[in-house]
């Protein structure tokens, strides 16, 4: 109605004719529309809020249950070491060999914030290179080395906001998160574009320094490296087609438990339950590393098929190559892995009884570092 009225205002002001009246009337449905717009506004505003936290619908495959005591154990591959002395916790070890200083870094930064020394700085050093190097040139990923720093709608995106705002740190000044895995940069690699068919799947594999406050860990085991705040992390990220994302899922998890055959690990890999699913996630498989000293079993990745949770959210499409449609990708990730854990586990499975640490001769050519 103003777009007309402001047509008959130009025709009146043409022919030279009266158009006050018109114009007084055109302000009034200008302010009307943009009271209307206002309430629209701040409506649609409250319903993005509301639709945020509905999370991503679990596959009919999952098994149903309340929480992990429901999961369901897929496979196991190794066995549990065996040793002729009671096996030391890592923290027990690093005693001996000190691979880590807990209690400076906590002066510095505060609790959760190791600070890895001497060969224990080589270690995760040439473990985090042997991972990249391993997932580059046996399953050809595409290497990226990424920020850690993000805006709130790639976090948004990969569905890390609003459902774990208390758990990421921010920069108040820039209003940037800094990464709490390298899956939130890698997947909005291509947020906001149309992808094609014929170049899926891409693989991508990258490692960043991960930041998790973890402020709903009160109560689980916080002990050593078991539970830190910033820690590393090889980042396993796939965009696939709908038709293929759940082929791709069993190829992720292969493809990380791979490392941990090479490294001689004992190791499970079991399938979430619908209540212990993640947020985003729409099937998962957690990996666990059995740790001999702690006698648990350790969570050191997840392999997890969003479907198309977060490539609604990030806009990411492809054109069909058969009818040229365009329809959303299926986006997967899964760790490659994350080191503290996995530090855990090696030193612990490879210890002697005077607390230092040997590798067998296939594991220290994989890390380049043959003790401890």
């Amino acid at each position: 109605k103003r777009n007309a009225s402001s047509e008959l205002i130009g025709k009146l002001k043409k022919e030279k004719r009266d158009a006050k009246k018109i114009i007084i009337e055109t302000r009034e449905l200008g302010d009307r529309l943009k009271e209307v717009e206002n309430k629209l506004n701040s409506s649609v505003t409250d319903l993005n809020e509301l639709l945020l936290q509905i999370p991503n619908l679990p596959d009919s495959s999952v098994p149903y249950g309340k929480n992990e005591n429901n999961n369901v154990q897929i496979r196991e591959w190794g066995k549990k070491p065996k040793f002729n002395f009671i096996p030391k916790t890592h923290l027990e070890i690093n005693k001996k060999v000190q691979f880590v200083d807990f209690i400076r870094g906590s002066k510095i930064s505060g609790s959760g914030f190791p600070y890895y020394v001497g060969k224990g700085a080589l270690l995760e050093r040439n473990l985090i290179n042997a991972m990249i190097n391993h997932h580059v040139s046996k399953y050809t990923f595409k290497e990226i080395l990424p920020s850690v720093l993000m805006n709130r709608q790639a976090m948004i995106t990969t569905g890390q906001l609003p459902k774990f705002q208390n758990d990421m740190y921010h920069t108040e000044l820039d209003n940037l998160y800094l990464a709490p895995t390298a899956e939130v940069p890698i997947t909005n690699l291509h947020a906001n574009e149309i992808l094609n068919e014929s170049t899926m799947p891409l693989n991508y594999v990258a490692y960043s320094p991960c930041f998790r406050r973890e402020s709903g860990s009160y109560g689980k085991e916080t002990r050593g490296l078991l539970r830190v705040h910033q820690f590393n992390k090889v980042e396993l990220v796939k965009f696939t087609t709908p038709e293929t994302s759940f082929d791709e899922l069993e190829n992720i998890t292969q493809q990380a438990e791979s490392i941990l055959k090479i490294l001689g690990l004992h190791y499970r890999v079991v399938e979430l339950c619908s209540g212990d699913l993640s947020f985003s996630a729409a099937k998962c498989y957690d990996i666990e590393i059995w740790a001999p000293g702690e006698r648990v079993w350790l969570e050191v990745s997840s392999c997890s098929n969003f479907r198309s949770f977060q490539a609604r959210r990030g806009k990411i499409r492809y054109r069909k190559i058969l009818d040229g449609k365009v329809d959303y990708v299926h986006t997967l990730n899964g760790s490659g892995l994350a080191t503290p854990r996995l530090v855990v586990a090696l030193l612990e499975t490879y210890q002697k009884e005077d607390g230092s640490v040997y590798f067998p001769e296939n594991v220290s050519n994989f890390l380049g570092i043959k003790e401890i």
